[in-house]
């Protein structure tokens, strides 16, 4: 999978680059649950790509630094940061296991949209504890599990459109067969309950969990979507006392 994204990585940077509504709506609707203000806060950007929260952060006073797997996604981050200075960090890493980051060195940890590629989520969950402070918190967007299951597709309804959906409760890996999306280079599938409950196994509370409708900008690019949240976004915290023994 790691080989697929590098394989997509100068077309997803540059469709980034020439603006993309969807993929700013996905980094807005992230950023709505970090302060403002992350001065002298320590934030790690686990699948970063090519760097869009991990500038956003450091634009907002964090030490930030972002990881991914993939070699071409880190050049790309480093390239944007060179062109645009704003303190941001990169290194080539595993979300599975944040070999580079030291335990407990970190306040927040934000995914977006990346734990719906990792191959082993209870790793990534108990990495991203790992290198935590207590009382540190996780923000994360997937793609909302209940449309984006595979095999997902449109049909119209009185000339209105729907969303059919089947194999939901069906988990495991998938590739979209759209050559212009990006869960073409792969996604792991899985019910929002798993995620849930993988956090919550692993000393997380819930603080927040939002589904936000499409702005105007998506919707003028995907009129299709208007009415049905495509990512969801939650906001845990690791807590004293529910971190397992």
């Amino acid at each position: 999978m790691v080989d697929a994204w590098d394989e997509i990585a100068d077309w997803y940077a540059e469709r980034l680059h020439a603006g993309s509504a969807m993929h700013e709506f996905a980094r807005d609707i992230l950023l709505e649950h970090l302060p403002a203000d992350l001065d002298g806060e320590r934030v790690v950007d686990v699948g970063c790509g090519e760097g869009l929260l991990t500038r956003a952060a450091a634009e907002r006073g964090a030490k930030a630094l972002g990881i991914d797997p993939a070699q071409r996604m880190i050049e790309h981050a480093l390239a944007a940061e060179a062109a645009h200075q704003t303190g941001a960090e990169y290194a080539v890493d595993d979300g599975c296991t944040l070999a580079t980051v030291p335990s407990g060195s970190t306040d927040w940890v934000i995914a977006g949209l990346s734990l719906n590629n990792v191959p082993d989520l209870s790793a990534a969950i108990q990495a991203i504890r790992r290198v935590l402070v207590v009382g540190g918190q996780v923000v994360f967007t997937i793609p909302h599990p209940c449309f984006e299951a595979p095999g997902a597709n449109w049909t119209d309804q009185a000339g209105s459109p729907r969303r059919v959906v089947g194999d939901y409760a069906t988990e495991g890996f998938w590739r979209s067969t759209n050559p212009q999306g990006v869960r073409r280079a792969g996604n792991q599938h899985r019910m929002l309950s798993t995620y849930v409950t993988a956090l919550i196994g692993n000393g997380f509370v819930l603080e927040a969990m939002a589904e936000p409708v499409p702005d105007e900008s998506v919707v003028a690019e995907q009129p299709r979507r208007a009415g049905l949240p495509p990512f969801i976004v939650v906001r845990v915290r690791l807590d004293a006392n529910e971190i397992p023994g």
